[in-house]
């Protein structure tokens, strides 16, 4: 089945976490990889003492896109094109049950992955496991194949008022 976890909101890597922590726990296999971030958010932290999940990270995508010149972009599409051929390793080797595709949306909306690559993979495994995407903006392709969709919607943040992100709290 496919979840999304999307919307301006915060919690969505957040709420892919738990549901691979509750997954793991209950003995399932997972792996939670994270697009667009390299490897340096909290979560990564424990997720990576799972003792049946894997953890991969763009460790390249050490910018934020807007400040990404076209030779980055490049490498960084390769790199989650990467990610996602693995992810297709891992469920047909390593019988992964859960496999959570972090700012997935988000490398998606930027073409950063291989659109065809992105949407054969949902089509192809959504049916064989769960599958969890997060990111800030779905799309009609995406809405009409998920089995699960949630928008966190952002009504207050403190970054409103000038706080910056907190370590342990937004990453």
């Amino acid at each position: 089945m496919l979840h999304i976890y999307c919307g301006n909101g915060k919690g969505k890597t957040t709420a892919a976490v738990g549901l691979t922590v509750r997954a793991n726990g209950s003995c399932m296999k997972t792996a939670f990889l994270q697009f667009l971030k390299n490897g340096t958010s909290s979560e990564v932290n424990v997720l990576g003492k799972l003792e049946n999940n894997t953890v991969i990270c763009c460790k390249e995508c050490t910018k934020f896109t807007f400040q990404m010149n076209n030779e980055e972009k490049q490498l960084i599409t390769a790199v989650h094109n990467d990610m996602l051929e693995k992810a297709m390793a891992l469920i047909e080797t390593e019988n992964v049950q859960l496999i959570v595709l972090d700012e997935f949306l988000d490398a998606y909306e930027k073409k950063l992955i291989d659109i065809k690559l992105a949407e054969s993979f949902i089509r192809n495994y959504s049916y064989k496991v769960e599958i969890v995407i997060t990111g800030r903006k779905t799309t009609d392709f995406f809405l009409e194949v998920a089995d699960y969709v949630t928008e966190m919607k952002a009504v207050k943040h403190p970054y409103q008022k000038g706080i910056t992100a907190r370590q342990g709290i937004e990453y």
